[in-house]
């Protein structure tokens, strides 16, 4: 089920597959949890990391309940703009932002974080260009281990965002000296992604406001800690304990009250993650005589997750099923062995026809996905209690190709 509707009557009725699904009440459900999670926290803001799940009806839907927005692009920024995020509730992050892009972050009063030396000079150059001061803060890593896959930990200081720690003397002299540029407003972390104990949170919050001592003891006014998002969320569906917003929140409530910070927050995989899931129909069954696989029409070009990070997401058969439980890879028709959405299942054997769903499909699937083998971006459906809308449409190849008349 998906809220009131079946997920196979969708299927069945569509003439589209695969497809992404999405739970209008799920993700409500989830924004109020950190909404909830930072009463008590004068002028903290939601910052939705925009890049988990770009869709635009579900940011048009996160502005109107008040969310600000996270980008990492010019073309995220320019988004979050038709989608009614207020400006002053969002925060572009980047360590390669464009002169172009910078000038339309200041320009719009959005807060810029300052990544690099080079960073901070096009910064400057943005305000100069548009005549208006930029709001800014420092990105720090805080050196916290999130003891998490390494391609989604970002906040060592062997990573490539953020500024050199032992510079920072020279960054807070090259501000003073732009004061008419540029206001530093904050400071910046991020630790990573998929993180199932708050309490590294914790960790490198306690290293940041040493940080904002510091600062502020140069005559910089502070006013906001941005601690990043990165709060996990349960793939494995094994009865692990996850870590609530509220738990969260918690490990840095009495740091952002005794420093009079405003907090800001970034969640991505957390806010969107277990709001859709991705619906596929089964091509086949077949034994290589060593392996069994469950072939569906669903592939690392629409979700590439598994493939890229080698990581678990659940799936079902979303039908009832009397076939025989057996071990089964679940595959897609792209020409590459990495062509897996799940390995080693226990499934009941799906007839050819069936529906099959991989869960908590809402954050880094869509977003991430590709045209590999000329398998076209699939569409997005949203379910509002028992209706269902369609919320992005899927080119055909005439469109597609229709890039390259010149």
């Amino acid at each position: 089920m998906c809220d009131s509707l079946r997920v196979k009557d969708i299927l069945e009725k569509s003439t589209y597959s695969p497809f992404y699904l999405t739970s209008k009440k799920q993700l409500t459900y989830n924004f109020d949890a950190y909404k909830e999670a930072l009463k008590g926290l004068d002028s903290a803001f939601i910052g939705y990391a925009v890049k988990a799940n770009h869709n635009l009806h579900i940011m048009r839907y996160l502005a109107s309940l008040g969310s600000g927005a996270v980008l990492v692009s010019g073309n995220e920024l320019k988004t979050a703009l038709i989608a009614g995020f207020d400006p002053s509730k969002m925060v572009f992050n980047g360590n390669g932002k464009m002169l172009h892009e910078l000038e339309l972050a200041v320009q719009n009063n959005v807060l810029v974080n300052i990544d690099s030396e080079f960073d901070l000079e096009h910064i400057i150059q943005a305000s100069k260009n548009t005549g208006v001061k930029a709001r800014a803060m420092l990105r720090i890593n805080p050196d916290v281990d999130p003891k998490v896959h390494a391609y989604v930990s970002t906040g060592m200081a062997s990573s490539k965002f953020g500024i050199n720690n032992a510079l920072i003397g020279d960054y807070l002299k090259k501000i003073k000296d732009n004061s008419t540029n540029v206001e530093l407003l904050g400071v910046h972390c991020h630790i990573g992604s998929t993180i199932k104990d708050v309490t590294i949170f914790r960790d490198a919050a306690l290293k940041m406001v040493e940080f904002v001592d510091m600062i502020r003891g140069e005559g910089f006014d502070l006013q906001y800690l941005n601690i990043g998002g990165g709060l996990g969320i349960d793939y494995e569906r094994n009865g692990e304990k996850i870590p609530t917003p509220k738990d969260l929140i918690d490990t840095v409530r009495d740091l952002i009250i005794k420093m009079k910070l405003k907090l800001i927050i970034e969640p991505g995989r957390s806010m969107v993650g277990n709001t859709t899931v991705f619906v596929n129909k089964v091509t086949g069954v077949k034994s290589n005589g060593t392996k069994n696989f469950v072939v569906v029409n669903g592939s690392m070009s629409e979700l590439i997750r598994p493939s890229l990070y080698d990581t678990y997401q659940h799936i079902e058969v979303a039908e009832p099923c009397k076939g025989e439980v057996k071990t089964f890879d679940i595959v897609g028709p792209v020409c590459e062995s990495a062509d897996f959405l799940g390995k080693d299942r226990e499934l009941p054997t799906p007839d050819e026809g069936m529906s099959l769903v991989v869960m908590d499909a809402g954050a880094y699937c869509q977003a991430m996905s590709s045209v590999y083998n000329l398998k076209l971006t699939c569409p997005e459906f949203w379910v509002d209690g028992d209706q269902l809308f369609q919320i992005r449409n899927d080119p055909d190849l005439d469109q597609y190709l229709s890039v390259y008349d010149m």
